[in-house]
């Protein structure tokens, strides 16, 4: 059998029976994979009787070389990110795994598709990123060309990624609801949820657990979405001040959720209602900022996920996809704690 142009890794994977990622390793001398997987990959190629179109990052060695791809953004848990893979370079060095970070502009999914697409030189991809459809077609044709593709902190379900790493955002969201709703007392039987439009899976999982358990378990209470903030601090605080005063009772307000950035401009907008008590205010993400609204009481819980876990086992799960190692993909998700002013040290 030939074909009239160079055939693909996909070609000689539906042809062999394999992955795409078995092709990869067999055709460019990786370890990883057993003699009989090898024996059929190498008939399929000769059966095609060209040479494939390799779109990864051929190697002969065991090191591998990551990228790690975030958001820009007006985000201190982005940046904080950043800063941990850069803490956490050494350990990649030791295990003979190099890193690299980018950050792409999520505000323009078409954007941010196309700069994913230039991710070259790499075995794996960690990837942050919004849940759209030209997101998900550039995570699937990095894995079509063997290249390793997990999500961090905030899924992309439905493309071809191969595990996520980060906490479960449906359950941080019910742990937001159960603890806003224990703070209610009458005649206070409101509470706001809002969160900036980015499209991350992660904020949209946390806003679907958080209505789900106040509908299940608080049915007297009632829940009050925001227009979409902007990601800044100051956009956030103009938008949910007019809000508050022109869209709701502030009377009745027992307590905000926010889902993503923007915690600071909210604060200052509940600071000046001028109420005689504080209503409750949930954010995410351990961040100095968050740290310095705890203690001031504005904020009266955050929920957070250990980050310095969540960059290396990205990197450990890549490593072990690389090699093939059985049981790559059995990921422990980090548990959700709940930060208060009284246990920050």
């Amino acid at each position: 059998m030939t074909t009239s142009s160079s055939s693909t890794i996909a070609d000689i994977a539906r042809l062999a029976g394999v992955g795409t990622a078995t092709v990869d390793r067999v055709l460019n001398g990786r370890p990883g994979v057993n003699y009989e997987t090898m024996q059929k990959v190498m008939q399929a190629v000769s059966a095609l009787g060209e040479p494939p179109v390799l779109r990864g990052r051929p190697r002969q060695s065991s090191n591998f070389r990551f990228a790690y791809v975030l958001p820009i953004g007006e985000s201190q848990f982005f940046d904080q990110v950043e800063r941990q893979i850069a803490l956490t370079a050494g350990d990649f060095r030791h295990k003979h795994t190099t890193e690299v970070t980018y950050r792409f502009n999520a505000d323009d999914p078409a954007e941010f598709a196309a700069s994913l697409a230039q991710v070259a030189d790499c075995d794996g991809i960690a990837l942050l990123a919004p849940d759209l459809p030209a997101v998900k077609l550039a995570i699937n044709e990095k894995v079509r060309s063997g290249v390793h593709v997990v999500t961090l902190f905030s899924d992309v379900a439905g493309s071809m990624r191969e595990a996520y790493v980060g906490a479960d955002n449906r359950a941080a969201g019910r742990t937001a609801g159960l603890l806003l709703a224990r703070m209610c007392a009458p005649p206070r039987d409101t509470l706001l949820l809002f969160s900036q439009a980015t499209r991350l899976s992660a904020e949209i999982e946390r806003r679907i657990g958080f209505a789900q358990v106040i509908e299940e378990r608080f049915a007297h209470l009632q829940v009050q979405r925001s227009p979409d903030l902007p990601p800044d601090d100051e956009g956030a605080y103009q938008v949910l001040k007019h809000f508050l005063r022109n869209e709701m009772d502030p009377s009745r307000l027992a307590g905000i959720y926010s889902v993503g950035s923007g915690t600071a401009g909210v604060a200052n907008a509940l600071g000046e209602l001028g109420l005689e008590y504080t209503p409750g205010l949930v954010a995410h993400d351990f961040t100095e900022l968050h740290q310095s609204l705890l203690i001031s009481g504005e904020l009266s819980y955050v929920l957070h996920q250990d980050i310095h876990y969540c960059v290396l086992t990205a990197a450990r799960v890549l490593r072990a996809l690389c090699e093939n190692v059985r049981g790559a993909l059995n990921v422990v998700q980090p548990r959700v704690e709940i930060l208060t002013a009284e246990n920050l040290h």
